[in-house]
């Protein structure tokens, strides 16, 4: 039986990079030598080992969170190449990853959302009218960053002011989302054609944390995450169909994991991640194991989904 040829990309250029070798270094210990052989690259440092392997690489499994992996760019120089990887093309990443996007596709697709506005980098705003139609308090978040990253919960206008010329200096569009307090959970999908949810998630961040932030999000103990979630039946099933037909709507390939706020019977989406982290301490590789799933057969299963998804031969 020839082996598999895996690339790894991990490392990359976004405010994530840490996290991504995290994740690429777990996936990379994950594979079996005997069915695959691994190669993990840094397209920062390596871009050119990976031009140069094209040939040789049957799959590359893609983690590179953020900004140029996971908003389609790694993506679409792939399909230049011509080397097939795991997860989600170009567009399904693209529109992922801008929350303005995702939230104008959610309300397309019948989906309950937090009230939102948009303020582009530079533009003028006013703090006040801002909170007069969202509410007294308002989550800001860069449009196009993951893990939490320049987000800030606000309840006064000069911290609206403050927290919008934050995202504003690291080059960001704004999203300014009302703040919902409730139950925050999350839910994998697995699938192309055929779409089986994991369990749910609940997320309880330590009370130090007002948020779900990145110190929350990757500090080891720093957040009780509890599978499956406790939580109403009834409001299980809501979310398990919400992923999915966010998964299929978005065009998603092999995996996607969508975050909700249930407050009262209510369930709020707030938003898609197409390419989830694979660390240790990482909320896709929990609900795997949860339902029975160990972390060397995710990973397989996720190569074999997109092996078969995009017609590679071996």
């Amino acid at each position: 039986m020839n082996k598999i040829n895996v690339a790894i990309l991990s490392g990359g250029w976004s405010s994530e990079r840490e996290v991504s070798l995290k994740s690429g270094k777990a996936v990379a210990d994950a594979l079996d030598r005997e069915q695959f052989e691994v190669i993990t690259i840094d397209p920062k440092y390596e871009l050119q080992t990976l031009i140069s392997l094209k040939d040789f690489i049957d799959i590359v499994f893609v983690l590179l969170h953020g900004k140029f992996g996971e908003d389609g760019r790694i993506q679409g120089f792939l399909d230049i190449l011509g080397i097939p990887y795991v997860g989600s093309g170009v567009l399904a990443s693209a529109m992922c990853m801008d929350k303005v996007v995702s939230k104008q596709l959610y309300s397309k697709l019948n989906l309950l959302t937090p009230e939102w506005l948009f303020v582009k980098n530079g533009e003028t705003f006013d703090a006040k009218a801002i909170m007069s139609f969202i509410g007294a308090k308002v989550i800001i978040k860069p449009v196009c960053e993951g893990s939490s990253v320049g987000v800030f919960i606000c309840d006064k206008e000069s911290e609206v002011c403050e927290g919008i010329n934050e995202v504003f200096a690291l080059g960001e569009d704004v999203l300014i989302e009302e703040y919902i307090k409730g139950t925050e959970v999350t839910c994998c999908v697995l699938g192309n054609n055929y779409l089986e949810t994991l369990p749910i998630v609940e997320i309880v961040p330590d009370k130090k944390f007002s948020f779900f932030s990145y110190e929350a999000k990757y500090t080891a103990g720093a957040t009780n995450e509890i599978c499956p979630a406790r939580i109403n039946p009834y409001l299980s099933d809501i979310i398990n169909e919400m992923s999915k037909i966010v998964h299929s709507s978005f065009r998603c390939r092999a995996w996607s994991r969508s975050d909700f706020i249930i407050e009262g019977d209510n369930v709020y989406i707030l938003e898609t991640n197409t390419l989830p982290g694979m660390t240790e301490n990482s909320l896709f590789p929990l609900a795997a194991r949860t339902a029975g799933i160990s972390f060397p057969k995710l990973v397989e299963k996720l190569i074999s989904l997109s092996i078969k998804q995009q017609g590679v031969k071996i």
